[in-house]
């Protein structure tokens, strides 16, 4: 898949000669900046600016990227040859359908997600239908789906990077939104919970392959476009749900 490349000063030095691990490791961190995070959309929500139906838009919308997720990692599985990735990636894909009994802590991302929409007054199969998922959000997603299907292994690996800037992103929601929303039941804020200490693992092993893997100074570049179109990916996602919420409080011209 062809990526927008994105022309960024090298630092000093031979630019033809490779960035040392922990200087590839850093200019990896350096693209938090865009993450989504920063979005108008986040900010307003994560300081108590969203209305309600705000609020449910935004967990209807994103429940499509959450069940997009195993998919997507289930793509990466397929492309690797070594069991060793194996045996860790495949923890990514039940950590969002579940394991075992499917209940309590092993119920899954999915689920906790679920129980998010129903504790901010989405019914279940309401949820589940997709109803009101922006064709937007669809695409944006499909599109990363379809990236992890088509791409080296690696460069998919590389793609889920932006875990390294998500552990603030919850904690900032389970900060603000007990004061902010407090119409919203504490069980429902679980999957927030769940994901910090999963995103550093997870972390762990994505960068192991992405700084054994991009060794050249062209390719270390390329995985940085690869860590950019995902983070375009989330920001694309929050402008289609903030234009959902901007049409939602449009008065109707019947």
């Amino acid at each position: 898949m062809e990526l927008a490349q994105t022309h960024r000063p090298d630092s000093a030095g031979d630019p033809a000669t490779p960035w040392t691990r922990a200087e590839f490791e850093a200019q990896l961190h350096a693209q938090g900046a865009g993450y989504h995070i920063h979005h108008p959309f986040n900010v307003r929500m994560n300081s108590g600016q969203c209305a309600p139906d705000e609020l449910r838009h935004w967990v209807r919308n994103r429940f499509y990227y959450q069940i997009c997720i195993p998919r997507k990692d289930a793509a990466i599985l397929a492309n690797m040859p070594d069991r060793e990735h194996r045996r860790l990636w495949i923890e990514r894909i039940l950590d969002h359908d579940g394991y075992g009994d499917y209940t309590g802590s092993a119920a899954g991302g999915i689920e906790a997600w679920t129980r998010l929409g129903e504790a901010v007054g989405i019914a279940r199969d309401d949820l589940w239908s997709l109803r009101g998922v922006a064709p937007a959000v669809r695409f944006a997603c499909d599109a990363y789906v379809n990236f992890a299907a088509s791409a080296p292994w690696q460069e998919a690996v590389c793609s889920s990077l932006t875990e390294m800037f998500a552990p603030q992103i919850h904690k900032d929601r389970l900060a603000g939104w007990p004061t902010h929303y407090p119409w919203i039941d504490a069980e429902g804020l679980n999957y927030f919970r769940s994901r910090i200490p999963l995103a550093g693992r997870d972390v762990a092993h994505g960068l192991q392959v992405t700084l054994a893997h991009f060794t050249t100074r062209p390719a270390q570049h390329r995985a940085l476009d690869i860590l950019q179109f995902k983070l375009d990916i989330l920001w694309t996602l929050l402008d289609a749900i903030e234009k959902v919420c901007l049409n939602d409080t449009q008065p109707s011209r019947d």
